[in-house]
């Protein structure tokens, strides 16, 4: 289903300000690495906002997330602060691994594999 102009909208703002919140709470920087949001998905009634983030040399993505979802009440509360002239409720925050690029990385592979198997031929 597509996504109508105001989940597009919403979805914009709490990027954006969600990038700034990490930024400011030392989120974009962990365990040697960097913490994107790589994407925000509203649903159509906007109570719910999924937030996929990107890891990039993050030695433990999977605790690094751990520490983020530990630290989404703090995050939630300030970003209700600054939203709160712009929507009428808060959706609810939950976090996700963006695995888009490894999943890139791994058809890139097949279709690599591929190829030299044919040319063997």
């Amino acid at each position: 289903m597509l996504e109508g102009k105001r989940q597009k909208q919403v979805a914009a703002v709490l990027e954006k300000d969600i990038n700034e919140i990490f930024q400011r709470l030392g989120l974009s920087m962990m365990d040697g690495g960097m913490i994107s949001i790589s994407s925000v998905k509203i649903t159509p009634d906007l109570f719910d906002a999924r937030i996929y983030l990107s890891f990039f040399k993050v030695k433990d993505p999977i605790a690094a997330l751990k520490t983020i979802q530990d630290r989404s009440w703090e995050i939630k509360k300030e970003l209700t602060a600054r939203v709160r002239h712009q929507l009428r409720s808060m959706p609810q925050l939950s976090f996700f691994i963006d695995d888009t690029l490894d999943y890139v990385d791994k058809m890139e592979q097949l279709f690599k594999d591929i190829k030299a198997r044919d040319e063997n031929k």
